[in-house]
C-alpha cells in the first residue's frame, strides 16, 4: 500500500513521542543514519548492505510496485540506480538479502491471505558493477514448505555456505525455514522448519556468518549461528519506527541499519557491543565508527553451518531493555488494530 496504513500512521506519531521521552545518550544508542528520500520508495520492505559499492544499501518497495530494487546512498539518502527484474511480475516482495556469490537474492514470500498460495518465488541476479538505471535477468526460484503454506517477510542468505533461509511470521510465533543446499531454477525447492521464532518482519546474517538477528515491528534479537542453527544470545536495542521492516548489517559488522515503511523513512543505525559483535570483529575500546554505512570488514572463521543439521529451538525470547518497556503495551496494541485493518483492506483488494 502506498500511503501510510493505521499501523503506521499511529506509530509514527508514537515514535516521535518515544524520541522525546528517551533520549539515547551520546553514541551509545540508535541514531538516526539518512532519510530515504526517493518518492518511489513508499513501502521499504526490506534492506541489504552493497558488496561493491561502499555506502550503499539496497531496498525495495512492498506490494503493489513492480520488479524493482533501489539503490540508495547512504550519504545522501538519495537513489543512485533503480534495477528492473526482466519478465518478473512480483506478487509481494518483503526481503533482499546479498549471498557470498555476490547475488542479490530478492524475496517474493509474502501471502497477505495468511497462507493461501501453495508457492512463492525467489529471485536471484548478480548485483550490478555500475549503479545505473538498467534491466537484468533474473532466474526465478519456485519455493514450497514442508508443512504448507506460510506468510514470510524475511530472507536471509547465509554468508559461509549461500544456502537460503525464510522466517515465517505469524500472530502466534513463526518458524525459520531452510532451503536446500543449493537452490534449482528447475522444479521446486522445499524449505523446511528447523527453529522456533517469534512474529519476524526481516532478519540478516553477519557478514562472517556467526551471527542472526532477527527484527519485529517492536523487538529486536540476536541469536549465535551454530552447527546450522541459532542459539538466542540477547534482545537488542531497536528504535521505534512507523512500520519497521527492514534489518542488515553494515559491512564492517559493527552496527545493525533498521529501515522502515512509508515516505521519507528514517534508516537508522545501531551499533553493537562487546558479546552482540560477531565473531570476526574485535572489541577494542579505541575503534570509533564512522560514518552511517562502515568499512567491509573480514570474513571471520566460524565454525561452517551443518549440511544436515536438524530441528532446534531459537531459545526463549529474553526481557526487554528497559528503555523499550516504556509504551511498549499502547504500541503492540495500536500495532495489531493497524495490522488487521491492513490485513482486511488487502484481503478485499485480493
Amino acid at each position: 500500500m502506498r500511503a501510510y496504513t493505521p499501523t503506521a500512521a499511529a506509530c509514527a506519531a508514537l515514535a516521535l513521542a518515544w524520541a522525546a521521552a528517551v533520549p539515547a545518550a551520546a553514541g551509545s544508542g540508535p541514531s538516526t543514519a539518512f532519510t530515504i528520500t526517493d518518492p518511489r520508495i513508499t513501502e521499504s520492505s526490506g534492506l541489504a548492505t552493497s558488496h561493491l559499492h561502499p555506502g550503499i544499501y539496497w531496498t525495495h518497495n512492498d506490494s503493489d510496485d513492480g520488479p524493482y530494487l533501489y539503490a540508495v546512498d547512504s550519504a545522501t539518502g538519495k537513489t543512485v540506480a533503480r534495477v528492473t527484474m526482466r519478465g518478473i511480475h512480483p506478487r509481494d516482495v518483503e526481503a533482499v538479502s546479498i549471498g557470498p556469490d555476490g547475488d542479490l537474492y530478492v524475496g517474493d514470500i509474502g501471502d497477505n491471505l495468511g497462507g493461501a498460495w501453495s508457492e512463492v518465488w525467489i529471485y536471484r541476479f548478480h548485483e550490478p558493477a555500475t549503479l545505473r538505471d538498467q534491466t537484468v535477468d533474473a532466474t526465478r526460484f519456485t519455493v514450497r514448505y514442508d508443512a504448507g503454506p506460510r506468510n514470510a517477510e524475511a530472507l536471509m542468505v547465509q554468508p559461509q555456505t549461500g544456502r537460503v533461509y525464510i522466517a515465517s511470521k505469524n500472530q502466534d510465533g513463526g518458524g525459520l525455514y531452510r532451503g536446500p543446499a543449493k537452490l534449482s531454477a528447475h522444479g521446486v525447492n522445499v524449505f523446511r522448519k528447523i527453529a522456533d521464532v517469534p512474529w519476524v518482519t526481516d532478519g540478516a546474517f553477519s557478514p562472517d556468518g556467526s551471527r542472526l538477528v532477527l527484527r519485529g515491528y517492536f523487538w529486536a534479537a540476536e541469536y549465535r549461528w551454530s552447527g546450522g542453527l541459532p542459539h538466542k544470545l540477547t534482545d537488542l536495542d531497536v528504535p521505534m519506527q512507523p512500520q519497521g521492516e527492514g534489518v542488515t548489517f553494515t559491512p564492517d559488522g559493527r552496527a545493525l541499519m533498521y529501515s522502515s515503511e512509508g515516505r521519507n523513512s528514517q534508516v537508522w543505525r545501531a551499533p553493537l557491543s562487546a558479546d552482540e559483535l560477531p565473531d570476526s570483529v574485535p572489541t577494542t575500546p579505541s575503534y570509533a565508527a564512522k560514518g552511517a554505512g562502515g568499512t567491509q570488514g573480514s570474513r571471520g572463521t566460524a565454525a561452517q553451518e551443518s549440511s544436515t543439521g536438524g530441528t532446534g529451538s531459537a531459545g526463549s525470547s529474553g526481557g526487554l531493555g528497559g528503555d523499550r518497556v516504556l509504551g511498549f503495551g499502547v504500541l503492540a496494541l495500536v500495532g495489531a488494530l493497524g495490522l488487521g485493518l491492513r490485513r482486511a483492506m488487502r484481503r478485499r483488494r485480493a
